[in-house]
């Protein structure tokens, strides 16, 4: 399923608004999408996109002309896209973007296009070069924003976009579509937490990342159900040295998960991850797995504050096998 179809089926309102704004010209010069962490925001961003320079428009992006490639590979010289990478917004990024569409266009269509992704990650100095750029865009400068909380983009900044709202589709639909798909059910279930559309987890699933981030994850899982010597050993020698910012933030989410679902089966209730729980079950014998999840969110949130990942999962491991590993 294209990502259009998509938007179409599960995300009507956002699909039609932004189809009648591109078939009545009436087009905002700044768009503000919302929506919790899963939906395709970045995705759904890149796909407005394609639409404001289509060669073959329908009304929105066809996905598959030379335009709509180019801006997919990064080649449309008029196209910036900011927050991708995960590590914040600053200001000097900002400003670069406003150095470049200040200048005439480059390309024959004559429109230039930034995405923000994740506007709340920007620091103050960023919001602050941002805000004039958003209150006077030039003359065919249109700007796509997105955010996983709302609450926390400035007043300012939301006054100067048209808000638009994705929804979280149900996880059993969302893994009863993907492995429809292809997707297996082990990766459906994984997946279907940090991507809440089918034809993203289809291509999750594909990803070096995710194989990856998965691969350290069922060690951990064997790991810890061993004891403390043998669990350190093998997170030593098998699993830190293989996990950088990215793929740790990937682990450590999974990890949360699997923890979620010790609690749920020592209170006897339904576990999140059914593909999972032979590995999970062994775990029981931990004496407080509440406080072995809170430490792995809370390493999970130092991961963001440039602290080394080989060092943070190093501490984890210590920490909770050292306390809770009968």
């Amino acid at each position: 399923m294209k990502l259009g179809e998509y938007l179409k089926k599960k995300q009507p309102l956002v699909y039609r608004t932004f189809a009648n704004a591109i078939e009545n010209k009436r087009l905002a010069h700044a768009y503000l999408l919302c929506g919790e962490s899963g939906t395709p925001l970045l995705e759904t961003a890149k796909f407005m996109a394609k639409s404001l320079i289509c060669d073959h428009p329908d009304p929105l992006a066809c996905e598959e002309c030379r335009s709509c490639g180019r801006l997919e590979h990064g080649t449309y010289m008029d196209f910036h896209i900011l927050g991708a990478d995960e590590d914040g917004i600053k200001k000097e990024e900002v400003e670069n973007v406003v150095e470049d569409f200040s200048k005439t266009p480059t390309e024959t269509k004559g429109i230039m296009i930034y995405i923000i992704h994740l506007v709340e990650s920007m620091s103050v100095e960023a919001i602050n070069s941002l805000l004039k750029f958003l209150e006077e865009p030039p003359t065919h400068t249109f700007a796509i924003l997105t955010t996983e909380n709302e609450a926390k983009v400035l007043p300012t900044i939301i006054s100067r976009c048209q808000c638009m709202r994705m929804l979280l589709s149900p996880r059993e639909e969302v893994i009863e579509e993907s492995v429809n798909e292809g997707v297996s059910l082990e990766d459906a279930e994984l997946i279907s937490y940090f991507s809440n559309s089918a034809p993203l987890v289809l291509e999750e699933s594909k990803t070096s990342e995710y194989k990856n981030a998965k691969e350290s994850f069922l060690l951990a899982l064997e790991a810890l159900s061993k004891t403390r010597s043998e669990a350190c050993y093998l997170f030593e020698k098998s699993i830190i040295p293989d996990l950088d910012k990215k793929k740790g933030r990937y682990f450590l989410d999974m990890l949360s998960l699997a923890f979620k679902d010790l609690l749920a089966l020592k209170q006897n209730q339904t576990p999140l991850l059914s593909s999972y729980v032979k590995l999970i079950e062994p775990l029981k014998k931990w004496k407080h797995p509440e406080e072995s999840l809170l430490e792995i969110m809370k390493v999970r949130n130092h991961l963001d504050l440039n602290i080394n990942t080989a060092l943070l999962i190093e501490h984890l491991i210590n920490y909770i096998t050292k306390e809770f590993i009968l």
